[in-house]
């Protein structure tokens, strides 16, 4: 039996959840209240009582609850990196954390192989099943002025003008083949108000596997014929991923070929899971063709992660490694050296109720500590 990726209504919340509840949407209704944040006073005391948890538990209220308005504003909370405005993000991303969060899924390629395209035909067809859908979407950002081109938004047009659909367009800043920090924030935060959670990965090197410390299950999108197949496996890429897609079926046999090499490599090489067989499914994304069959894979595998218990593990496992990465950027390995053995994954285990980047910057404090203790 597939799940259904029915997200719990949140016991805290106030707001009604027709907007989140899949059964009881209408098909003419729209999955998120569209409101401006003046009818809601909290919106303004969010940003100005910086000192208090109430704002705080105000604002994932109503992103739990589905609020549009509401979740751009915290999205905008946990992206503003100012010291003044850490604690208020904190606050919020502690209150989120006991919220129930929808399920994840990684999109993960190389450049050019159709990974936009694919996401925005995955969109629709979870919004034809009555899910509501985010998309995180990362694209590489200048070396020189430290933006980014942003060019997932102008291809996922279509989906995203759809009710019960929220994008939001990341730079990678400086993860250049991958992501960087505030991905996980965001992440957070779309999967507390929406049933699924695409992160569609920049697409460059070997730091993509990073992806798998956010999500529950990774697609990864194949090429026909664009002789990069083996290039992944000696990376040992195709160790990660959950289900494979061979897009652009169009090229006949060159796409049956291709599907054959991934399935004979799986079986070759190690993979994360031995017990799980990754599906290998060919289409179209252009044309609409497998992503039923696609949707489906993504609910056998959510399923099954569900079923084996294997999803908390992976959960907790992220959890452990996106700390683990936070402060070796921040402190370096001499940093992480300063942590007594376990403290992270003791930290993580007792106090789960503590969201990630609070996790961190207590973590930061005693390596700070101990590091003072070790001057001359």
């Amino acid at each position: 039996m597939r799940a259904s990726w029915k997200r719990r209504a949140y016991a805290g919340s106030t707001h009604p959840k027709t907007s989140i509840s899949p059964a009881s949407w209408p098909r003419s209704s729209r999955s998120f209240r569209s409101r401006m944040p003046s009818e809601h006073p909290a919106s303004t005391a969010s940003s100005n009582s910086r000192g208090s948890t109430a704002p705080a538990r105000e604002l994932a209220e109503r992103v739990g609850a589905g609020d549009r308005a509401a979740i751009a504003e915290a999205l905008n909370q946990v992206d503003d990196d100012r010291p003044e405005n850490r604690e208020a993000a904190l606050a919020l991303l502690d209150a989120l954390e006991t919220h129930p969060h929808g399920v994840r899924i990684g999109v993960t390629g190389a450049p050019g192989v159709g990974k936009s395209t694919l996401l925005d035909a995955l969109v629709s067809g979870l919004r034809k099943r009555g899910r509501s859908v985010g998309v995180l979407a990362v694209d590489p950002s200048s070396k020189r002025s430290g933006g980014a081109l942003l060019g997932d938004r102008m291809r996922l047009r279509s989906a995203t003008r759809e009710p019960g659909v929220f994008m939001r367009s990341l730079a990678a800043r400086d993860q250049l083949g991958g992501l960087s920090e505030i991905t996980g924030a965001s992440l957070d935060v779309l999967s507390s108000a929406l049933d699924a959670v695409f992160v569609e990965t920049v697409g460059v090197g070997q730091s993509e596997a990073q992806v798998i410390d956010l999500v529950d299950s990774l697609v990864f999108v194949a090429q026909p014929a664009a002789g990069d197949l083996i290039q992944f496996m000696k990376a040992g890429i195709l160790e990660w991923p959950d289900v494979f897609f061979v897009n652009k079926s169009d090229l006949g046999n060159l796409t049956d070929r291709a599907a054959a090499e991934l399935r004979a490599g799986l079986d070759l090489g190690s993979r994360r899971d031995p017990d799980h067989l990754p599906a290998v499914l060919c289409g179209s994304a252009r044309e609409g063709i497998g992503i039923e069959a696609l949707i489906d894979a993504i609910d056998d595998h959510r399923q099954y992660l569900k079923e084996s218990g294997l999803g908390e593990i992976r959960r907790r496992a992220g959890r452990d490694a996106r700390v683990r990465s936070a402060l070796a950027t921040r402190y370096g390995r001499f940093g992480l050296e300063r942590l007594e053995a376990g403290a992270i994954e003791s930290l993580t285990a007792d106090r789960p109720s503590l969201s990630i980047d609070r996790q961190i910057d207590d973590l930061g404090r005693r390596i700070e500590k101990a590091l003072g203790s070790d001057g001359p």
